[in-house]
């Protein structure tokens, strides 16, 4: 098993993930994305939006605004139930999630009896459109800023919050892709993209941060199918899981009980991965009933019934939500692939992705930088493999060893070497990533060797 350190300072020292702003000392539970880093998170978000969306013909693709209308907020329940137990340690200030610490003594001063009773506290970010005018900055105020959001602030026209989730963009565009195209049920409308949570307590890496990014389908279902649509949801889930290269030891499927699942839910399944910091939430595949569009249509006043093609009686659809984190997916990936072992007698590290996850796919190098033919034939090969396999990167720094190493850390599968030998018999040596063993071929063989 991987310790979160190595992960997070192999991240760093290769590119793969920095803190936020951390030239000014960082701002807690924000992360920025390296050359590397954004590339492995396309590469995961690509492959969910090929295996839900462009490989399937019943789920259409949206991508809504990020701020939306206030309204959409109270009608899902966000405004007065999307809340974290706080508590403020007397001493220090500290402000902690009460159901996540020992609330006897304060971690951070060690303190004990420091802290009051908890109070809710509402994680969406707030924030104003246009002009402000008054704001009302007064104790009131500033008191409701800690504690949550008061409902009278809905009252000021110009408030507006950072979305906590992309799922109620989906469900408001439901009635436009179904005057649009007219599906058959049952479909789906996917969408990836930024949400916002303001957590009390981001910790464990990108895990839990403030800034994040979800991958999410509200799949539309007559109520009387919902048990058979969510069986072929978990297949698919445990495929594209084992396409992303998770080994099932580490993954365990949470039937929620009864007493833990919203109201609304007749079954919830947690997909739990073994993190460096322990078992913890990887997905949630839920069953929501008519919940959403139902609160749409009160809130709203318009009608969110499917009208069936077949002119049967027309219904409010239930949904089927499986619901991807994209970072929680990345820190799966990094965990899984993370890899220790020897080689001549020296500790290798290597990052054991998938081929199609990789962010570099393929390296290419002269034998030795200071020999010019070498570098000149190895420029050829590195353009002539850019025209045809994503993701190819020239090295030619420090010596072939230290290239190996440095290339199996960020997950390279393939490094391909120029030597003298290529530039009589225009062959080049392939050097694989999980075995260190090395072939020879021939350069006119090498793009569909590759492919």
């Amino acid at each position: 098993m991987a310790k979160l350190e190595d992960i997070v300072s192999l991240c760093k020292r290769r590119g793969f993930i920095y803190r936020g702003s951390e030239v000014y000392g960082g701002l807690a539970g924000t992360w920025d994305y390296g050359p590397l880093g954004v590339r492995l998170k396309w590469n995961i978000m690509d492959l969910w939006w090929k295996t839900f969306v462009d490989d399937r013909d019943d789920i259409y693709g949206v991508e809504a605004a990020i701020l939306m209308n206030p309204k959409v907020w109270q009608a899902s329940g966000h405004v007065d139930t999307f809340t974290d137990p706080l508590v403020e340690c007397s001493n220090c200030k500290g402000r902690f999630r009460a159901d996540k610490i020992d609330i006897s003594k304060c971690t951070t001063c060690g303190k004990a009896g420091t802290f009051g009773e908890p109070r809710q506290f509402n994680m969406m970010f707030k924030t104003h459109i246009g002009p402000v005018g008054r704001l009302g900055f007064n104790d009131e105020n500033v008191k409701e800023s800690i504690t949550g959001t008061k409902r009278g602030d809905l009252l000021d026209g110009n408030l507006v919050y950072l979305r906590p989730e992309t799922a109620q963009g989906i469900f408001t565009n439901y009635k436009n892709v179904v005057d649009s195209f007219s599906p058959d049920i049952p479909f789906g409308i996917g969408q990836m993209g930024k949400a916002f949570r303001n957590e009390i307590s981001p910790r464990d890496f990108v895990f839990r941060s403030r800034e994040f990014e979800q991958m999410e389908v509200e799949y539309f279902v007559h109520k009387d199918n919902w048990q058979a649509e969510f069986e072929k949801w978990v297949v698919d889930i445990d495929a594209f899981l084992k396409n992303l290269g998770l080994p099932d030891s580490k993954i365990k499927k949470v039937e929620v009980p009864e007493a833990d699942r919203a109201h609304y839910s007749q079954r919830t399944i947690d997909y739990e991965f073994e993190f460096p910091h322990g078992n913890d939430e990887l997905l949630g595949l839920a069953y929501r009933s008519d919940f959403d569009l139902g609160n749409i249509a009160r809130a709203s006043g318009k009608n969110m019934e499917y009208r069936p093609k077949d002119s049967s009686a027309s219904f409010v659809p239930h949904v089927i939500e499986p619901s991807f984190g994209v970072e929680r997916a990345i820190m799966a990936v990094l965990t899984g692939a993370y890899t220790e072992d020897e080689v001549n007698g020296e500790k290798r590290i290597f990052l054991k992705l998938p081929h199609h996850l990789a962010p570099v796919r393929v390296a290419v190098s002269p034998l030795l930088k200071n020999k010019p033919q070498l570098g000149a034939k190895a420029r050829e090969v590195y353009k002539m493999l850019k025209t045809e396999i994503d993701n190819v990167m020239y090295d030619d720094n420090g010596n072939i060893g230290k290239r190996y190493r440095r290339q199996d850390e960020i997950g390279t599968p393939y490094c391909v070497v120029i030597d003298f030998d290529s530039l009589e018999n225009n062959d080049v040596t392939i050097r694989h990533r999980d075995t260190t063993k090395q072939q020879r071929i021939k350069i006119d063989e090498l793009i569909p060797e590759l492919k």
